[in-house]
């Protein structure tokens, strides 16, 4: 059931880079029809992401990333382990956009990818959206080191871990990215 929303405002109230802040003042429908007050939100807009679950299924592996991520110093390591993902560029389809993230990151080349589903990252504070995808994939469809861009600041090592492996990371806290937790449960619930 659609409901309305009212926005009376909206500005961005930051923007840098690929990151933009909008603050918006407005009201929406509330659960028994009436309008609520006049609120006042912001939404980090971050725009689309794709992650990929890429199985080697013979070995029972998955493939990581390993990359340093600044957010995560102040609580962690500021290291990583996490699912190929990347942004999804304006007007960019969001399957081409895996394809070229693996490449670039691992560097393999996957014919085919399965959709898992999409899902918001913090619907409380940002738009971003992850478009999560499997694939089975062996060893020959590497065709290249990956790495990520040099020009961004990437600097990526790909890692195979046995999908036995991976779920114990996330019990002791290893693995805690939300897209990798996802897809990594997604793997368990339906490798048989």
């Amino acid at each position: 059931m659609s409901r309305r929303v009212e926005i009376l405002e909206e500005d961005p109230i930051f923007q840098e880079h690929i990151f933009t802040i909008k603050q918006a003042r407005l009201r929406h429908e509330k659960f028994d029809g009436e309008m609520s007050e006049e609120i006042v939100r912001m939404s980090f807009e971050r725009g689309d992401s794709v992650a990929a679950v890429l199985h080697n299924i013979k070995e029972d592996t998955v493939l990581f990333t390993e990359q340093f991520r600044y957010p995560t110093v102040a609580d962690g390591t500021g290291w990583m382990l996490e699912l190929p993902a990347g942004v999804v560029e304006t007007g960019e389809d969001p399957y081409e956009t895996i394809k070229r993230e693996l490449i670039e990151e691992i560097g393999y080349e996957v014919g085919s990818l399965r959709p898992i589903g999409q899902f918001y990252v913090s619907p409380g504070g940002t738009s971003e959206r992850i478009h999560l995808y499997y694939a089975t994939v062996t060893e020959s469809q590497q065709t290249g080191e990956g790495g990520g861009v040099v020009h961004e600041g990437e600097n990526i090592r790909r890692v195979a871990i046995k999908v036995s492996e991976a779920l114990l990371k996330i019990s002791t806290g290893e693995i805690c990215d939300a897209k990798t937790i996802i897809g990594l449960q997604w793997v368990q619930i339906n490798r048989r």
